[in-house]
């Protein structure tokens, strides 16, 4: 399992609810099954991802998530989560609020933009940055919306959410001293706990 999935993992509580968005090929959901007792269910719009999900035993649901959460009540879930899916929604802040509305509590995962790598890379060739973080060409790249650490904290603080951890790290999703200190010039990948205000 990535290195973000593993604190991830470690931030769920035992026996949650939980609804994981972008769940991708269950690897996350079936850890936490297994290991924590969760119940919940998957999103996934990629047909290979289901699959894989059904294979290891996942509840999945077939959703783009642009179209929001509608069919979840208020509180559905204990803990919603979406890893590396953001950046690629059209309205990133509304399905924050969604997240919000199913459940009093979630965890975000994003790449940050601003990483230095990415400065440089843009600053001296002068190209749309690739990287084990951002592996696709500006053309056809799922991420629509380019934002940094700041941007995230920011549009929580503008709706009145709480931040009640933050974890910065490496291309390879781990944790170094410098992310630490300079989250948004040397981490590569973040990872929010947010909660209602």
């Amino acid at each position: 399992m990535r290195a973000d999935l593993k604190l991830i993992h470690d931030w769920v509580p035992q026996g949650a609810r939980i609804l994981d968005l972008g769940c991708g090929d269950g690897t996350l959901l079936a850890s936490l099954a297994r290991h924590k007792n969760v119940t919940g269910y998957g999103l996934e719009i990629d047909p290979d991802g289901i699959t894989a999900c059904i294979v290891r035993g996942v509840n999945v649901i077939e959703q783009d998530l642009n179209e929001g959460l509608a069919n979840f009540d208020d509180d559905a879930c204990d803990l919603v989560i979406m890893t590396q899916a953001l950046q690629a929604l059209q309205r990133p802040d509304l399905a924050l609020d969604e997240m919000l509305r199913v459940a009093a509590e979630c965890i975000i995962a994003f790449p940050n933009f601003a990483y230095w790598r990415h400065r440089i890379y843009l600053g001296l060739k002068g190209y749309m940055p690739v990287s084990k973080s951002l592996p696709h060409a500006w053309y056809d790249t799922p991420n629509i919306h380019l934002s940094t650490f700041n941007d995230f904290e920011r549009l929580c603080r503008d709706k009145g959410l709480i931040i009640s951890d933050r974890a910065v790290g490496n291309g390879d999703h781990e944790a170094h001293w410098s992310s630490r200190w300079w989250p948004n010039l040397f981490g590569e990948t973040a990872i929010f706990r947010v909660s209602r205000g």
